[in-house]
């Protein structure tokens, strides 16, 4: 009896598992392997979910440290327990040389090469982070609520690769964090989904400022992700108005024009970029990097009327070279030529006047400013007198 029971329950078991794979097999898979055998291209089936709120499957697209602050708060939402934005995270990155490929690793991340990436019906949202790399429309278009971008800067001033930096370079009071939509063909056009407004610091540096607008961002970002739908309801167009580009920044910046730059200009300049590119100049036709600049000198001089831009003053006091520019001096404490030199060796090696009394023109003396800066061809016009006196700092 028992046996019977058991062999018709068996049969009926079969049947309804039959029907369920009949069915699945004529709504999902057939039709897909219809349309593969009638292409000469490979199609994927459109059978996994997508989801109207978090949490979401994110694929997150980064390279530098300014992404990695984003990534951090995106994988430990994947780890809460409870009220998670995040439910998966794969990562996409340029090389396994970046913080962020490291950062993954690390945290057992997966991590796809760029541009070899499948994302066909895995993920809800992007999320792309100082990655470098324009976004194509078909890889937007394959992720259900499209690619969040974090951008520093209030947007449409500083669209492109270096916000930060160029913040810094123009003396800007105010900055912040757009969080947009990406849109497909050019950089930093997209809608924006929120916007907040942060005060830069008086004579930070660009790091400093991108690791206050990279812990910033991080959070807004998680904020967009918490109720995005009506984040992208409520999206709003970027102002035609006001529009800056930020580009790259390069070796080229770096060379200094003693004749046209002030000494706000100057520090400025080395703020923005002198973590990474040490500023430039030349000394008797050689290259030389000036380093750890310690601002606008004020210089009392015993003996000399006049100066031109690019004199050289040693500052015993302070061990410092003070450098004339357009409007004052500006002092640096290290100089490097062939290997690094205090202001102090640089001064007893080059500027005594026993080594001024061999040159065969003093003129050759100064630094000299570079005018193309792509070739580096310099000027020289100097005729008045390179300095070389006792001082005093005020």
């Amino acid at each position: 009896m028992w046996t019977l029971n058991y062999c018709n329950v068996r049969t009926s078991g079969l049947r309804v598992l039959y029907a369920f794979c009949s069915h699945s097999y004529k709504r999902d898979f057939k039709p897909c392997a219809r349309r593969l055998r009638d292409s000469s291209h490979p199609l994927q089936c459109n059978y996994t979910h997508t989801t109207s709120k978090p949490p979401w499957r994110v694929l997150f697209f980064g390279s530098d440290d300014f992404a990695v602050e984003s990534l951090k708060l995106l994988h430990a939402s994947s780890l809460e327990s409870k009220e998670r934005v995040v439910d998966t995270l794969e990562v996409v990155t340029l090389s396994d040389s970046v913080p962020v490929w490291r950062y993954a690793h690390k945290h057992q991340l997966k991590v796809h090469d760029w541009p070899n990436v499948d994302v066909h019906g895995r993920f809800d949202v992007g999320v792309v982070v100082s990655f470098g790399c324009l976004l194509k429309e078909k890889l937007i278009k394959q992720l259900p609520h499209g690619i969040l971008n974090v951008h520093p800067s209030l947007l449409p001033r500083w669209r492109g690769p270096a916000p930060v930096f160029h913040t810094v370079l123009q003396g800007d009071t105010l900055t912040g964090v757009s969080i947009m939509q990406i849109r497909p063909l050019r950089f930093d056009v997209g809608p924006i989904l929120q916007q907040e407004v942060c005060e830069v610091p008086p004579r930070c540096t660009a790091d400093e400022l991108g690791q206050t607008l990279a812990a910033m961002g991080a959070r807004m970002l998680m904020d967009t992700l918490k109720n995005l739908p009506e984040r992208i309801s409520n999206r709003k167009e970027q102002a035609k108005e006001g529009a800056t580009f930020a580009p790259k920044i390069s070796v080229s910046m770096s060379w200094l024009v003693w004749e046209d730059q002030t000494c706000v200009q100057i520090d400025r300049l080395y703020r923005a970029i002198g973590s990474r590119i040490p500023l430039r100049t030349l000394w008797m036709g050689k290259t030389v990097k000036l380093l750890d600049f310690v601002g606008q000198c004020n210089i009392s001089l015993t003996g000399f009327q006049c100066s031109v831009p690019g004199s050289i003053c040693f500052q015993k006091e302070t061990n410092t070279l003070a450098v004339r520019c357009k409007d004052g001096w500006v002092g640096f404490q290290t100089v490097k030529l062939k290997k690094c030199l205090s202001a102090a060796d640089f001064y007893n090696g080059y500027l005594h006047q026993s080594f001024l009394r061999r040159s065969l023109d003093a003129t050759d003396c100064v630094f000299q400013s570079v005018r193309d800066r792509d070739t580096g061809a310099f000027n020289s016009h100097h005729k008045d007198s390179f300095l070389l006196g006792k001082t005093s700092a005020h």
